[in-house]
Parts: C-alpha cells; sequence; structure tokens
C-alpha cells in the first residue's frame, strides 16, 4: 500500500525545519517534535514544537471534515431563506 507523504516546515530564522512523515504515523511526528525540543544543540523550542503540533492537529481536523462531510449537500445559499423550508400554510 502505498502510504501518502507529509511534510511540516518551520522557517525560524536563517534555519528550516522540515518535518516529513506518512499519513498513520503523526504519533511518531509528534515525538520527534519533541525530541528536537529538547535537544540542546538546536534552536528548536517548546514553542516551536507547539506551533507544528497546532498545524497538525488543524491539518487532521480538515481531513475528518473531509471525511466527515463529503456526502452530504451543501449547506444553504445566503439568498434562500429559511422562511422557504419551514410549512406552508
Amino acid at each position: 500500500m502505498n502510504m501518502e507523504k507529509k511534510q511540516l516546515v518551520l522557517n525560524k530564522g536563517q534555519e528550516k525545519y522540515i518535518f516529513r512523515y506518512e499519513a498513520g504515523q503523526e504519533g511518531s511526528l509528534l515525538d520527534a517534535l519533541v525530541a528536537c525540543a529538547t535537544d540542546p544543540r538546536t534552536d528548536f523550542d517548546w514553542f516551536d514544537a507547539a506551533v507544528l503540533s497546532f498545524r497538525l492537529t488543524q491539518s487532521l481536523i480538515g481531513q475528518a471534515d473531509q471525511l466527515l462531510y463529503k456526502d452530504l449537500p451543501l449547506p444553504m445559499q445566503p439568498s434562500e431563506s429559511a422562511e422557504d423550508y419551514e410549512n406552508p400554510e
């Protein structure tokens, strides 16, 4: 099975941190963020880890929304009024 490859990128000053991972390996990515944040040899800190974990969470929420709502009809357009759908008199 061909897994989808993904990446998170953080530009920090002159440095660029690139974390590549496969779908389903988000837990390992979080472990890598912790390892980098605790490594005194890098300028990657806990704030950087928090920023990337937030981006990861937002991406996962977006993917979940796509799966959950893919078969639902589009929402009402602003020009359509809720009154049009109430019981006719």
